[in-house]
């Protein structure tokens, strides 16, 4: 159980793949102007991340490696990826279209986030167990989705501070995305 929760806190706060590997950028900087947007992209990730987990783990698993393909995961990975995406995309469109059409084109593109790919390979890449890699999707995507939703309340500070012309915009939203990043290295070390 203690070692659950290291993992889960580690892909948090340590291994966070937005502040840490930098995997999931695009949906970083694009989705994060509002803080609804923020929480919706947030919330749409973590249930791919884990739905996929829960799915390409027990394939690469059961029919990859005793078959020798494991070199076609990646293939395999994204074909996964893709089906949950369109089955949040549906959900989404359906039962709160304000959110769907807030995501615009980022919700699509959570088939070819980093991300999502990144946390399902790494599972596999850290020998991870099926409830191991569970649990790191789940911190992976509270990770992702607690950086949307702090760069949210930043972005929105910058925005109604007085910044320099030539700071204005996307600069003066880099700047503050590495202020944030660096701010997340204060938790290495801490668990593991």
């Amino acid at each position: 159980m203690k070692s659950l929760l290291v993992i889960l806190l580690s892909a948090i706060f340590v291994d966070n793949f937005v502040l840490s590997k930098f995997m999931g950028i695009c949906p970083f900087l694009g989705v994060s102007k509002k803080l609804d947007s923020a929480a919706g992209m947030g919330a749409a990730v973590t249930f791919v991340m884990v739905c996929a987990t829960l799915c390409t783990y027990p394939i690469y698993m059961f029919i990859l490696v005793p078959m020798g393909l494991e070199y076609l995961k990646t293939i395999a990975f994204i074909l996964i990826i893709a089906l949950f995406v369109q089955l949040v995309e549906m959900i989404l469109k359906k039962k709160v279209p304000s959110l769907y059409s807030a995501l615009g084109v980022f919700l699509p593109l959570i088939t070819t986030n980093c991300a999502v790919l990144g946390v399902t390979i790494l599972n596999i890449d850290n020998s991870y167990t099926l409830v191991q890699s569970v649990v790191n999707s789940l911190g992976a995507g509270l990770g992702f989705t607690l950086a949307l939703l702090i760069f949210s309340g930043v972005r929105s500070r910058v925005n109604a501070a007085d910044v320099p012309e030539t700071f204005k915009g996307v600069p003066a939203t880099l700047i503050a995305a590495s202020i944030v990043s660096v701010s997340f290295m204060g938790f290495s070390g801490m668990f593991g």
